[in-house]
């Protein structure tokens, strides 16, 4: 692409990431890709990787066998040797800066990994009919990620050739699908002089032309992995003899479930993954599971936290086993800041393309997004989650997904005279 992209390299890039997923912590040829993008543009800075992040904050990083697969996949891909080299041990994202005189500093972020989804291969998937489907099998951009890091470059190129005065920032974040590198980046150090924060997420089940301004209902979450460690014994002649791991994760996740409800909001709880043992005549050793807690409020999600970690360890206590509690993944509530709202709700109506503009809505699940919006608000400045609607035919998170390519422009056009206005109004 050239230094100031078309809407059809735009198209043809977001095709590029789209045959090429990749989950969190391993977005290496992703952020290779982007990176490289990146150094065509007059930027006055450009931070990569571990530039970004605070390490301390990185939360569910694969071990190293993992990270080496997914690193010589992008290397194979054709990414850029160089740029693979600073993204060594999984610390992917960028972040890009203009300058542009004086004014209030503007930042944008945007995410870029994907999902374990086995994408569709029929005929009338349009990835599959056009020949930019997943080529990372078992992987696949099924949430749009690969829409927000283009739409991430196209708010660049746009926002560098108008008028805007300020410091426009680009968050290109990693890991957000688990939740875990919100946190890193935003205690990286890149968002501290940032007075005002847009972060974009498309479709959310809105149609292409339909814009949300300000998205709020962002539930707190808590991922957890718990892993007990019991002692085996012959499952017939010796039964008494083991410590059953497997009956100890069977009582937590039984008793989970049970944890009460608060009065103070919504509150959810669920195990979706779980495993142990080694043959049918063994006493379980070894078991785990994966669950995750939420709130309405942070402090909602921390009381279910809590509520759930001394459910487990109880658990494993009744049943004479050990367990390792991990935090895999974890983010607070957040809430647009109205004023941001309404200037992306003015600026929406001269966009072409936009019929019709929501306010607000529930999201109704949860966002990591939050960590780097409550850091912005928690300094004095103003955060906003934006929607920008999309046409897809399958649900968010599933292997028919795909986006309305349309929406790529109206983002684009939506975010890009949003922050050109909240620079110059400063509300």
């Amino acid at each position: 692409m050239s230094q100031q992209a078309t809407i059809a390299d735009l198209v043809s890039f977001r095709r590029d990431l789209h045959r090429h997923p990749e989950p969190a912590w391993r977005e290496f040829y992703t952020t290779a890709r982007i990176v490289d993008e990146l150094e065509t543009r007059d930027l006055d800075a450009l931070y990569v990787g571990p530039e970004i992040l605070d390490d301390d904050e990185r939360m569910a990083v694969p071990d190293d066998d993992e990270l080496g697969k997914w690193f010589e996949r992008a290397r194979d891909a054709g990414a850029r040797a160089d740029i693979l080299e600073r993204l060594a041990g999984g610390y992917t994202g960028a972040v890009a800066v203009l300058e542009r005189g004086e004014g209030p500093t503007v930042g944008l972020r945007v995410d870029i990994d994907a999902l374990p989804i086995t994408e569709s291969d029929d005929s009338d998937h349009l990835p599959a009919a056009e020949g930019f489907r997943s080529e990372n099998e078992g992987f696949m951009h099924a949430c749009g990620h690969d829409a927000h890091a283009t739409v991430g470059l196209g708010v660049l190129d746009a926002v560098s050739d108008s008028d805007f005065q300020g410091t426009f920032k680009v968050f290109f974040q990693p890991s957000e699908e688990l939740v875990a590198g919100g946190k890193a980046v935003a205690e990286g150090g890149h968002l501290d002089d940032v007075d005002y924060l847009l972060a974009l997420h498309v479709g959310l089940d809105h149609p292409t032309g339909e814009v949300v301004c300000g998205v709020d209902g962002f539930l707190a979450v808590s991922h957890f992995r718990a892993e007990f460690t019991g002692a085996p014994a012959h499952a017939g002649a010796k039964p008494e003899a083991g410590h059953n791991t497997n009956l100890a994760a069977a009582a937590a996740i039984q008793n989970l479930y049970g944890i009460s409800r608060h009065s103070d909001g919504a509150t959810r709880v669920n195990v979706g993954l779980m495993g142990g043992g080694t043959a049918t005549n063994i006493i379980a050793e070894e078991s785990f599971i994966e669950g995750e807690v939420r709130g309405e409020t942070t402090e909602l999600m921390e009381y279910m936290e809590d509520r759930a970690h001394t459910v487990i360890e109880s658990a494993a206590e009744m049943h004479d086993c050990d367990v390792d509690i991990a935090v895999e993944g974890k983010a607070p509530s957040a809430r647009s800041d109205d004023a941001l709202a309404t200037i992306v709700g003015r600026v929406s109506e001269g966009v072409d393309g936009v019929e019709s503009i929501l306010e607000s809505d529930e999201l109704g699940g949860s966002e990591d997004a939050t960590y780097l919006m409550q850091h912005v608000q928690d300094q004095g400045g103003l955060a906003a989650y934006v929607g920008v609607g999309t046409d897809h035919p399958g649900g968010h998170h599933t292997r028919t997904f795909d986006v309305d390519e349309e929406t790529i422009r109206i983002a684009v056009d939506v975010l890009s005279e949003s922050i050109g206005r909240i620079a110059a109004d400063q509300p």
